[in-house]
């Protein structure tokens, strides 16, 4: 699979070799500043790639310039599902298209298996990647966690405890066969907003006991939003905010 925006021609491919393994774990480093600590080692990679799970790189020439991880879940109910861990793409290639080629990649892989699932947690602090997750590949939301990971050493998170939202793509639905096309997509009545603030990502350095107040407010309002029924089904977006869209929705 490949894609170019106005820039380099990106190719998408599996990761099988140990070396382009070996890659995706430095990769991890420069995109998110980890610490060896909280890096993902080449051996789950190795394991992913046995087990069903999704190990693809994004390249620009032999240069891996992305990747994404996925693993194989089980819900209560016995139906399988795919989490995606890790998907990220180097600081210079992230308006090309490379991240949404990963994800479509392990769409359509998935679909093949017959898999019309998956599910991954991102922070909601991040507005440019809310939005992708919910406009551009039309993932819903009906669950929040606090704290998810812990205190991490990535520079992003800016020594905020990991407060994520979980996305649910389902793969063959008809909101997201639109989005991914490029249609429109039909979105249930809108009946709460939770608004993110721009200037959260400078304040998370500048003034971190801000940025967490700002952080846990914006954590309860999902915690009742979402307890009573709502989903995030869409974001809207300004130069002042980000702006989640609850409503009721029904995955069926």
């Amino acid at each position: 699979m490949a894609g170019s925006q106005a820039g380099p021609l990106i190719e998408v491919r599996p990761l099988t070799e140990h070396g382009d393994l070996t890659e995706a774990v430095r990769l991890q480093k420069e995109i998110w500043g980890f610490h060896d600590i909280d890096l993902l080692p080449v051996r789950l990679f190795v394991v992913a790639t046995k087990i069903g799970g999704q190990v693809f790189g994004a390249y620009d020439g032999a240069r891996m310039v992305g990747f994404c991880l996925s693993i194989p879940g089980l819900k209560t109910d016995g139906s399988g599902y795919l989490h995606s861990h890790m998907l990220g793409v180097t600081q210079e290639y992230r308006n090309y298209g490379a991240g949404r080629l990963l994800k479509l990649a392990q769409r359509e892989e998935a679909l093949l298996r017959s898999i019309h699932l998956i599910e991954w947690t991102f922070d909601p602090l991040e507005i440019k990647n809310a939005y992708f997750n919910m406009e551009r590949l039309g993932a819903v939301v009906r669950r929040h966690v606090y704290n998810q990971y812990g205190v991490t050493t990535s520079r992003l998170n800016g020594s905020l405890p990991t407060d994520r939202l979980i996305a649910e793509w389902h793969l063959a639905s008809e909101r997201v066969s639109a989005i991914v096309s490029g249609a429109p997509a039909t979105r249930p009545r809108v009946e709460q907003r939770i608004n993110v603030p721009a200037s959260i990502a400078q304040l998370r350095l500048s003034d971190p006991a801000q940025a967490r107040q700002i952080q846990a407010h914006i954590s309860d309002q999902f915690q009742l939003h979402l307890s009573s029924g709502l989903a995030v089904i869409g974001m809207e977006r300004s130069k002042e905010a980000g702006t989640y869209l609850l409503g009721k929705w029904d995955s069926r």
